[in-house]
């Protein structure tokens, strides 16, 4: 673990940084990484909660259920609060995350995949007993099941001895402040995108229920088969949905075509993104469905449709026609 003094006195203790010069060092510091191309994805906290929803706040429980935490997890829970978490990137198997203190710490969090037995197990005790993605990502589950995924031996939280924490400030603890801070900030991330355990764990979260389960509820629940509310499955899986023969096409209406995007080496981006092109791009990179999802900033849930619609034109909207583009460049 690399460790480092910085801005410290004479006593080789850290100098005590005031909050408004601490702010603004900040944000001159992030301005430069900003530059370098980081997706800045700062962990904001409204009011004293730090979660509301059910896997914020099991994720938050499960983490102060362990006595080896007791003493750094409460100087995380101010850090959190206080806008210290600059930015929080989930992927498979890691938490990348940049915490501000005296100056701006790189905190890095790897956790292990969910082992085989333990997801096989969750499956099963799950299966015909969860509605739909809508309620499984909402956290609407019966009290067996919430047990079960939050089982604190086997559930899908990872354990102390599945995590290995890394922060370069000069704290020698196993888990500082800053590290602290965000374990607390992935509960807060998980209000809003709890489908990141399942990409943290390395598991599939549409294996334990039918996707058309879910399109199901939602025509049942709304006020006609042909207004599928299209746009509130998309904020709960964070997807376009293109136009099916439920839909009411408009007459005029052709596929959306985006303006060729090249890169630096002139690899242009497709005029007409099929489901074929995605498959074959996630392929290329030798990437999981969650992972390129990871990758793109949507859901998993998002690339399997998108795969599965084949040799047809995707109808995306513009927010992820860019974010599309933007990891093409990076790619090709």
């Amino acid at each position: 673990m690399r460790r480092r003094f910085r801005d410290s006195d004479d006593y080789g203790w850290p100098r005590y940084v005031p909050v408004a010069e601490r702010r603004a060092k900040t944000e001159k510091q992030l301005g430069k990484l900003k530059k370098k191309g980081l997706n800045h994805q700062p962990v904001h906290i409204a009011g004293r909660k730090i979660a509301e929803s059910f896997w914020g706040k099991a994720w938050c429980d499960h983490m102060e259920s362990f006595s080896d935490y007791d003493n750094r997890l409460p100087r995380g829970r101010s850090y959190v609060r206080n806008g210290s978490v600059c930015h929080l990137e989930i992927q498979g198997g890691r938490i990348k995350a940049i915490v501000s203190g005296s100056t701006l710490y790189n905190v890095s969090i790897t956790i292990v995949p969910l082992k085989k037995t333990k997801w096989d197990a969750v499956r099963s005790t799950c299966t015909g007993r969860i509605g739909s993605l809508i309620d499984l990502l909402r956290g609407k589950l019966d009290r067996g099941v919430m047990e079960v995924v939050s089982d604190r031996e086997n559930g899908l939280f990872p354990l102390p001895g599945e995590m290995k924490f890394d922060c370069d400030c000069p704290d020698w603890a196993v888990m500082c402040k800053h590290v602290a801070a965000v374990l607390y900030g992935v509960g807060a991330r998980l209000d809003h995108s709890p489908e990141m355990l399942f990409l943290l764990r390395g598991v599939n979260h549409e294996e334990l229920v039918d996707v058309s389960a879910a399109v199901t509820g939602v025509t049942r629940s709304g006020t006609s088969r042909r207004r599928i509310a299209a746009s509130g499955i998309a904020d709960v899986f964070g997807i376009d949905l293109a136009e099916t023969e439920e839909t009411v096409p408009r007459p005029s209406t052709v596929p959306h075509a985006p303006q060729p995007l090249a890169n630096n080496d002139g690899v242009p981006f497709p005029a007409r993104l099929t489901g074929q092109a995605i498959s074959a791009w996630r392929s290329s990179l030798d990437e999981t469905q969650a992972v390129f999802a990871s990758r793109i900033g949507v859901t998993a849930a998002s690339v399997s449709q998108w795969e599965n619609k084949g040799k047809a034109v995707l109808g995306l909207q513009d927010r992820t026609v860019s974010k599309l583009g933007a990891a093409w460049k990076l790619t090709h």
